[in-house]
């Protein structure tokens, strides 16, 4: 358990946070406006078995913050998804870069408590944890609202995009 301040703690996420785990990502692409009303019970059984498989496997290592002393509470949380990251030139060119690569997703922080630096807080654990070599590089996607935090921290956007033609699409 990491206590940030007096007012907040954060903790690793066991199998029974997964509903809540769920709950946040169901959440965030709700206020990101980008999945239908109709589509967040599929999303949240779908999260739901595959946040279970990853962590059971270690693909998926998740924190969530609570209020000091309230640890049923939760009022944000953040994950990190890991991929093997094929050799690659480090940013200076001068050296490789091998190991995993986190994708940090689910980072959601309940509304009434937005803008008091939960999601900084959650970032820096992250980001320590990493450091403690559980991987080589991060990166995430960032929604508007939160580009400016992930700047702030050096985070930098990047040369990635995006298919968006037809590919094989699971329906749940």
């Amino acid at each position: 358990m990491n206590r940030v301040d007096d007012m907040l703690e954060i903790r690793m996420a066991a199998d029974a946070d997964i509903p809540v785990l769920a709950h946040h990502r169901v959440s965030m692409c709700r206020d990101m406006r980008i999945i239908a009303p109709g589509t967040e019970g599929a999303l949240h059984h779908a999260a739901m078995r595959d946040l279970r498989d990853a962590m059971a496997t270690g693909e998926y290592v998740g924190w969530l913050a609570y209020a000091a002393g309230d640890a049923e509470h939760v009022i944000a949380g953040a994950g990190v998804q890991l991929r093997r990251l094929m050799p690659r030139p480090d940013d200076t060119g001068t050296g490789i870069v091998r190991g995993r690569e986190g994708i940090v997703l689910n980072m959601y922080v309940e509304p009434p408590y937005r803008r008091r630096g939960i999601a900084r807080a959650l970032m820096e654990v992250i980001i320590a944890w990493a450091r403690d070599g559980h991987v080589a590089r991060l990166v995430l996607h960032a929604s508007d609202e939160g580009r400016s935090l992930y700047e702030s921290m050096g985070f930098v956007p990047t040369t990635e995009m995006r298919f968006t033609g037809s590919l094989v699409r699971l329906v749940l």
